[in-house]
């Protein structure tokens, strides 16, 4: 393996305020269809959904809202990456959303990494009572209103593992109504990562414990049902931001 120099463009910042041109009403055609997209991010989830998707919101600074459906539990939207970014080759990643909860029932909010992002796109954990359980390898913050303690959660779930006791990964932060958070999740090169909740250090994890260095992620914010009721997540912008791979 050989690194070229470095003379091309290095860090890649992909970043959306939601503040720009309209965005497509949430239904069969804008809402997760696939190919549709967001600024630089797709649009993945329930295509087989006619009710969930994005839409803009009249809101300062700009917002958009992800709605879920409410076809069923698991159904959702997530706007972000390709499954693209690797930590060995592409760390430090950086994954920031700045978010505001409508309600805080009947939905699961995911902001981070996952290791998968088909069309049909689905929740990477779901959660009950304090068991975190695995869809897929992933990392990131999670509110679940499956959950007992109604707080932001930090799982990380390597592909060895099944579950995690959410109380092992509790952050010291609630989803307050009205008010937005801003979600920061840090990932090096060796699979450790840090993520922070309104500047506050909430976790530290060390290498190759909260990721897999070698294993591809797409990074993103997304919104599931957890019932036949709709769920949503106003999002002000979100910000992916890593190291291009120079290898050759």
């Amino acid at each position: 393996m050989s690194v070229s120099g470095q003379s091309g463009v290095g860090r890649i910042r992909l970043f959306d305020d939601f503040a720009g041109p309209e965005i497509p009403v949430g239904n069969a055609e804008a809402a997760t269809t696939p190919g549709h997209l967001i600024g630089p991010f797709k649009v993945t989830g329930s295509t087989h959904d006619t009710d969930s998707g994005v839409v803009s919101l009249a809101k300062a600074s700009g917002y958009a809202q992800l709605l879920s459906s409410a076809t069923a539990d698991g159904d959702g939207v997530f706007v972000g990456t390709e499954v693209s970014i690797s930590p060995e080759l592409n760390g430090t990643i950086i994954v920031e959303a700045r978010l505001e909860m409508a309600a805080l029932t009947a939905r699961c909010v995911f902001v981070g990494l996952m290791s998968a992002n088909a069309d049909e796109s689905k929740e990477p954990i779901t959660s009950t009572g304090t068991t975190i359980t695995k869809v897929v390898p992933c990392l990131g913050f999670v509110f679940d209103s499956q959950l007992t303690a109604t707080y932001w959660h930090m799982p990380y779930i390597l592909a060895a593992d099944a579950t995690q006791t959410s109380t092992t990964v509790v952050s010291s932060q609630v989803p307050v109504l009205a008010e937005s958070d801003i979600l920061r999740l840090e990932v090096d090169n060796d699979g450790s990562a840090r993520w922070f909740i309104n500047g506050k250090l909430e976790q530290s994890v060390g290498a190759g414990l909260a990721a897999t260095p070698a294993t591809l992620q797409a990074a993103g914010v997304g919104v599931w049902s957890t019932t036949t009721t709709v769920g949503s997540v106003d999002v002000d912008y979100l910000l992916v931001d890593f190291n291009r791979d120079w290898t050759r």
